[in-house]
This record gives C-alpha cells, structure tokens and sequence, in this order.
C-alpha cells in the first residue's frame, strides 16, 4: 500500500462519497447476478435491476454529506455503508436457505430463525463472502495511513441537498419503469421477488417497514370488544348444513384442483376454427362438469381484486374476503390468526394437509401464510425438477406438475386435504412452441384473447392424467375433488374482443356482460355419489369452506366464515364483490348501474318498493365487506376462543427436507401407515401415470401441419 497512488478526487469529501457509491452498486449487481434468482426476463428488467441500487445508495449516503464535522461526517459515511452492506449480506445468507428476503418481521424474530437453524447456520457462509467486507478493511487502512486524506472542507447544504434531490429525481424514474414492466407493483405486492429486482434491497426494506407499521398500528388498536360484533354477524348470518348433504364425503380425501383463470363460459364451450371446425376447449372437465357423481354450480362467482390467485385461496380456505387494495396475503398473511380448512381438518378428523405449486415459495407470501392456515407440507418449486423446456415465468407447466406431484402424494397419510396450484392457464396465454402446440388459436385482434383457449385446452388434458392416475393408484374411489376456477382469465377491458365469441357485438357490449364474464367454474366431485347435477344457486367463493365442511361432516357453526353452505336451505342466492357490487338471481348491481337480469338492461328508475329492496341488499354486501376487513385488518381471530381450535404456531412447522420426514413417517408407523405407497407394498405409484402431447393425443394435427408445410413448399 506504500507505493499506491490515489487519486486526487478520492481525497475530496465528495470523491469518496463517490467510491462508496460505486462500490456498494457493485456489491448489489454481484449479489443480484450470483445468488439471486429474480427471474430476469427482458432487456428492460435488466436495466431496471442495473440502475435500480442507485437512487437509495445516493440518499442514504447524502445524509453524512450534511454532517459538516470531517472525522463525523467521514464515520457517518462508513456507518451508513457498513449498515447497507450488513443489510444486503444478511439478505444474501438468508436467501441461500429460504429462498427468500428477510423482512421486518424477520428481523424481530431473528432468535428464532436463528434457533431454526441450529449449526447449518455456519454451512450458509461461503469463502467468496469476504467480497462483501474486504473493502473495509481496505478503506479503513487507506484512512488510517492518510493515503486517502479526509476533506477538511465541508460540503455546501446546497451541494447536498442537491445530490439527495438527484437520487429522489432518480427513484422517481426506477418506480416509473418498474410500474411500466410491473403494473401495481406497490399495490398488488405480488412477491418479495418483484420488489427487489424493481426497486432493490434498501427501497424493499423500507417499503416492508411501512407496511409493517401500517399493519401494527390497526392490530394494535383492535381489542377482544371487537370480537363480539364479529360473532353476532356470524351467529345471524350462519346457515345451516342439508341433511341429505351433511356428511356424505365423511373421512374422504381431499384434492382442490385449482383451475389457473377458468371462467365458467369455457364449461361446453367449442371454438371454430379457421376452416369452421368446432373444437371442445376442456372436454375432460365438461364431463366433470356433467358427471351424476358431480355437484355443479353455474351461478358461481369470484370475488377477487388485487391479490387474484391469492385472494381466491383467502376465500376458499378461510371464507374471508382478501382486501380492497393489496394482496392480503402479502400485507397480512405473515402475521394474522386463522381459521382455516387445512388446520380445522388436521385438529377435529386427523387429516395430514399438504399444497403443491411449481412456483417459488415465497411468491405471494406463501411460504409463511400456509404455516399459519396450518399446511403441514408446501411443495413448491425447490422440490420439482424446473428448466426452460418445461416452465414459463409463473412456474411448472401443469403436466410435469402434476406428473412430479406424484411422487410426493403417494406418501401422504391419509386422510388427507390437498391443494394442487396450476398455472399454465395463465396470462398472457402464450401459444405453446413444442409437442404441446397444436390447439387452434382465437381469431381476433387480441393476441391473449387468442392463446386463452389453446391454454385451458393444455389445462384439461392435464387434469385428465391426474385423474387418471388418482383411479390407477387407487386413491380416486376415497377422495372428494374439488374444482375452481379462481378469478377471470380475460379482463373486463378485453372482453370486447371476446364478445363475437360468446354470442355478443362488441358494439353493444356493457357492465352487464362484464358482470356475467364473472362466474367460474366450482364442482364438487365425489366418486360413489349418484345424486349430482347442475345447481343454479347464486354463491360465490366465500360459500366454498362452509360448503366444503358440510359435507365432510363438521359443522361451521362455531367458526367465524362469512359463507353459507350452498345446499343449505338456509343459503342467500347472492354473491358479493370486492368492491360492494353484487350479483343476486334477479339483478346484477356493477359498478354503480343496477340490471334486471331477464331483460339485461338498465333500471334507470327503479320504484321505491324496488329501490328498497336493492338498498337493503347493499347494506348487506357492505356489512359482509366490513366484518371481513375489521377481522382481517385487527387480527380479530387471536381473541376468538368459540372455535375449539388450539391457535397455530408457525414456528412448528417446517418446509425443508419434507421427503425424508414422509419417508420416516412410513417407517415409523410400518403396518398403520395409511399412505399410498404402503398400502401398495411399499411400491410406487409414479410409474402409473401416464402423460403425452398434444400431438402424441393427435397424430392427425402433426399430419396436418406437415401437408400445410409441404403444400406451401410447392
């Protein structure tokens, strides 16, 4: 060091104001390009990533460039780096082995996710580590031996003030692009993920610190008082189980099926092609959909808003709304109690509880909210074989996806409650490239709208192998499956474009038609039951857990779930949407207009008996609305004591390792295992499923397409 010459800026307050600055983008790039996996996919992102450490490293590092003392100002600045640098090292190590960024919660209960790590804490940190730290000691000797000098002089308030105004100037941009690339960045709250590769680790953290503020302050101000308006609503709003129905899917398994944007227009639906062909979207599910052994709902609506997917799961399992803005599960889902299907079923019937999803963990917070609804076991991407042939940006295909479930539900105990999250059915509905291409396309001038059918038509074969192989491994004949669809696949702002489609003009296209575009599919299949069908109750997905329980035999009545049982008596036809806007068998209330449903127009002057009647039905959807967000927004859950229900620890569970655990589960219990491959000598099931391509399910589409290319040719 005695012979390096630094240069002249370096010595200068603003010069090595500068060097920190380089030196921690540096850091973020290497951690984002070598431990990371943010799932980059367009020059655009890259760029963002690139300048995206920039603007919070400047503000930051601004605040010692107001500090007009040398050595403080100079301490200030190391501090301050020292900080970031922790922060992002910290993320780094936490990320190797949850695949996942350290919140706020995190860090106030870092005893315990340290105590869960025990002494593979150490196997965590890796040589190449000291990269992030060797330029301190560094820095620190070029100090200390003068050869980089500190600036005597202090910079100028305008200076400075002009430097944090330029890294304001410059996240206003980032944010800017990042909305661009990802709208609803800030408010949907897809996943962690998103965040820091839109806005990088420091914009996350404090982002993460506002919300947990916001969070804590409701929480804190909620009190068991509250409680009590909760269970009056629900005492009056509770309807009570079907006789005939109650119990009839006793001591079954349970498989949700989850149908990725499925609308309920696909169920029989036939697209013509080019030549005039009809083509069936989702033959399997249709007949499904038309099985004795099927309990149909063609009235069924969702009720989602920002959290799509995850709002759907909110109201399924726990049957609460998600919230009117952000994902509830991403603001909400780390930190609430809850009532939910998997942890009713494991404390009252035994059941083991499982989800499956080819996706990252940790994308819509589910990593820790299924702790909380009480999952024993998550199976998500890190335990499935993932490459670029067979994933797209949203995960797994659903073949392999379910194909690679296989191996995992043959060692589950039984009974069990199980959740299968397919995704290929998802926006934008690219058209498939390989052996899989070759349903037709849409013919209109929306390219999503287009792709929409060949991916639900991907959907159904998919989910005709799982069937398939739920009869062929034995496990078909003791479950109830259960299909959903869990929010729209095309949007209200192209379903003009759908219109001709359906039956419709474009031209004469209006709320009313949107409001319908609503329904999805929900069937209830229970294989031995006779006495299914199509029911033309109004209900939506806040009456599926009450429905779902009913059935296997528990009554909800001392649970708080804003839902009714759909074959109750007792049952509103009415569905409620996220924001206030309701569907009943006679109108449709959307967006501010009231419908009648027999004639599809508007009532613009309804009479006062009428307009009573719609009053009374709005300050009915309003109060449902209200108790689910003074119940989710206080935490309300954690002073409920009616249930039964011993409250969840997450700590208590675990997602690592999950197939040794199931392995030593069978060895342990030996001739009392109930799981799949025990009851099958201990042999596999895998080899029993079955999956081909589209063009191996239609030779005559190859064919076709070669006499195209070779009449082309000609």
């Amino acid at each position: 060091m005695k012979n390096l010459k630094i240069p002249n800026f370096l010595n200068t307050r603003m010069g090595f104001f500068s060097l920190l600055a380089v030196l921690f983008w540096i850091k973020n790039i290497a951690a984002y390009m070598t431990e990371f996996n943010l799932g980059i996919e367009s020059p655009m992102q890259y760029f963002i990533l690139f300048i995206n450490p920039i603007a919070t490293t400047l503000l930051l590092l601004s605040i010692a460039l107001y500090v007009r003392r040398t050595k403080l100002s100079y301490i200030t600045m190391m501090l301050i780096y020292f900080i970031m640098t922790v922060l992002l090292f910290s993320n780094v190590t936490y990320y190797r082995e949850f695949t996942d960024f350290i919140t706020i919660n995190t860090m106030l209960g870092a005893g315990k996710v340290a105590e869960g790590l025990g002494q593979s804490a150490l196997k965590l940190f890796h040589p190449t580590d000291i990269f992030y730290f060797i330029d301190f000691l560094l820095l620190g000797g070029a100090l200390m031996t003068k050869k980089i000098k500190m600036d005597e002089r202090p910079i100028r308030a305008r200076v400075a003030l002009a430097v944090s105004t330029l890294a304001v100037m410059i996240f206003s941009g980032n944010l800017f692009l990042a909305e661009t690339d990802r709208s609803g960045l800030l408010t949907r709250t897809f996943s962690r993920d998103y965040l820091v590769k839109y806005l990088g680790i420091n914009a996350f953290t404090a982002y993460d610190a506002v919300q947990t503020y916001k969070t804590t302050q409701v929480r804190a101000e909620a009190s068991p008082n509250d409680m009590k308006e909760v269970e009056d609503y629900v005492k009056g709003h509770y309807a009570a189980p079907n006789d005939e129905m109650f119990g009839i899917a006793k001591g079954k398994n349970v498989i949700y099926i989850h149908l990725e944007s499925t609308q309920q227009f696909l169920i029989d639906y036939k697209l013509k092609d080019e030549n005039g062909v009809e083509h069936e979207v989702m033959p399997f599910v249709n007949s499904i959909y038309h099985d004795k052994s099927t309990y149909s709902f063609d009235n069924f609506f969702h009720q989602v808003k920002a959290g799509k997917t995850s709002d759907a799961e909110t109201l399924l399992e726990t049957s609460l709304f998600g919230l009117n803005q952000g994902a509830f599960f991403t603001q909400f889902g780390g930190k609430n109690t809850f009532e939910a299907a998997p942890d009713i079923l494991k404390q009252t019937q035994g059941y083991t509880t499982a989800v499956f999803h080819g996706n990252s963990g940790n994308f819509w917070n589910r990593n820790e909210i299924y702790k909380r609804f009480g999952y024993d076991y998550f199976f998500d991407a890190s335990y499935y074989d993932v490459n670029e042939d067979n994933s797209f940006q949203y995960g797994l295909h659903d073949k392999p996806f379910f194909e690679q479930s296989a191996q995992y539900l043959e060692h589950l105990q039984q009974p069990f409650y199980s959740k299968f999250i397919a995704v290929s059915n998802h926006y934008p509905y690219a058209e498939f490239t390989d052996d899989d291409a070759g349903f037709p396309m849409a013919n209109t001038p929306d390219e999503t709208v287009n792709g929409y059918f060949a991916t639900a038509n991907y959907l159904d074969k998919s989910v005709e192998e799982f069937f398939n192989y739920l009869k062929a491994s034995g496990l078909y004949d003791n479950s109830v499956i259960v299909l959903y669809g869990d929010h729209y696949g095309v949007s209200n702002g192209r379903n003009r474009s759908l219109a001709e489609l359906v039956g419709k003009t474009s031209s004469t296209w209006n709320d009313f038609d949107n409001a319908q575009m609503q329904r999805v599919p929900f069937m209830i299949h229970i294989p031995g039951q006779e006495n299914g069908g199509i029911n033309h109750t109004y209900g939506a997905q806040i009456d599926s857990l009450p429905t779902l329980l009913h059935l296997l035999g528990i009554d909800t009545q001392n649970y708080i779930q804003l839902g009714q049982d759909l074959f109750s008596n007792g049952h509103k036809d009415m569905a409620v949407f996220r924001d206030g806007s309701f569907m009943t068998s006679k109108y449709t209330f959307y967006n501010g207009t009231l419908y009648d449903n027999d004639t599809q127009l508007p009532i613009t002057e309804p009479s006062e008996e009428l307009q009573a009647q719609i009053d009374e039905l709005q300050k009915e959807a309003n109060r449902q609305l209200e108790i689910s967000d003074k119940i989710n927004n206080g935490d309300l859950l954690r002073f409920h004591t009616g249930s039964g229900l011993e409250p969840v620890d997450p700590s208590d569970y675990s997602y690592k390792n999950i197939m040794e655990r199931l392995l030593e589960q069978e060895k342990t219990l030996g001739n009392q295992s109930t799981s799949v491959f025990s009851q099958n000598n201990n042999q596999s099931t895998v080899d029993l499923y079955e999956t081909k391509s589209y063009k191996e399910y239609h030779p005559e589409a190859e064919k076709d397409e070669t006499t195209t290319s070779t009449s082309e040719a000609k």
